[in-house]
């Protein structure tokens, strides 16, 4: 399985995505779902994959492969994001056809969703959720995120957390509790994690960091999450049972 997010907050935009792929409980294996595309000082692009592999390198090569040939349109001439985000779900849709084409007769799930997001020039940083259809929708102020793949586990504590106003690294430290919380609950979604931070109109990359699973901040973060969740339920109040009075019911 799969867990991607981007969070876009007032200094900037965070990337964060799991590396497990898996076709199976004993087939387990990495494979990075983080890509990054730009020209420095122009534009700084990202994207977050999930879905068939097949579908997503397909897509993926092919981006590299307008931008090696200088096609018309790619990720290195478009002036605008959302038009850049409509070409991805273009490609996606190109690629899952062929997939499905390939797989005749066989039952077999070719769809892909992405995350999309970045800065192109002055114009400020957005992020997109680029469905299997090709259609895509952009995060808003008040859900100021994205995710994808195996997103219900990671989801409270960015809605708690998370708003436009947030610091690009605590968006960041937010990111990670939330990958953590769906690791803890889910198998298939594991390290490495690779997270990278995209300051405001830098235009370049320079925060990309992949975390393996002995990585000591990893593991310090995990038991701080734990012991702190732990020692916030202790400190609930409790209800008075003694004194309930059952109520019977017809």
């Amino acid at each position: 399985m799969t867990y991607c997010l981007a969070i876009k907050v007032n200094d900037g935009l965070v990337f964060a995505s799991d590396s497990r792929t898996n076709a199976g409980v004993d087939q387990l294996s990495t494979y990075s779902k983080m890509f990054t595309f730009g020209i420095e000082g122009e534009r700084a692009l990202v994207l977050l994959t999930a879905g068939n592999l097949a579908t997503t390198q397909g897509v993926v090569s092919q981006m590299k492969r307008d931008i090696r040939e200088q096609t018309e349109s790619n990720l290195q001439t478009f002036q605008d994001i959302e038009e850049a985000a409509e070409y991805v779900g273009q490609i996606s849709q190109s690629q899952q056809r062929k997939h499905v084409n390939a797989a005749a007769g066989n039952a077999v799930d070719t769809s892909a969703t992405f995350i999309f997001g970045g800065q192109i020039g002055d114009r400020p940083p957005k992020i997109f959720m680029i469905y299997p259809e090709g259609n895509f929708i952009a995060s808003t102020d008040e859900t100021p995120y994205q995710q994808i793949g195996e997103a219900k586990y990671g989801k409270p504590v960015l809605d708690r957390i998370i708003r436009k106003k947030t610091g690009l690294k605590e968006a960041a430290t937010c990111a990670l509790v939330s990958m953590d919380s769906t690791m803890q609950s889910n198998a298939t979604v594991g390290p490495p994690i690779e997270v990278l931070l995209y300051q405001r109109d830098a235009l370049r990359f320079d925060k990309h960091v992949s975390f393996q699973a002995d990585n000591p901040y990893l593991i310090e973060l995990k038991q701080a999450w734990d012991n702190e969740i732990k020692d916030a339920f202790d400190n609930l109040s409790r209800y008075d049972w003694e004194n309930v009075v059952s109520v019977e019911v017809d």
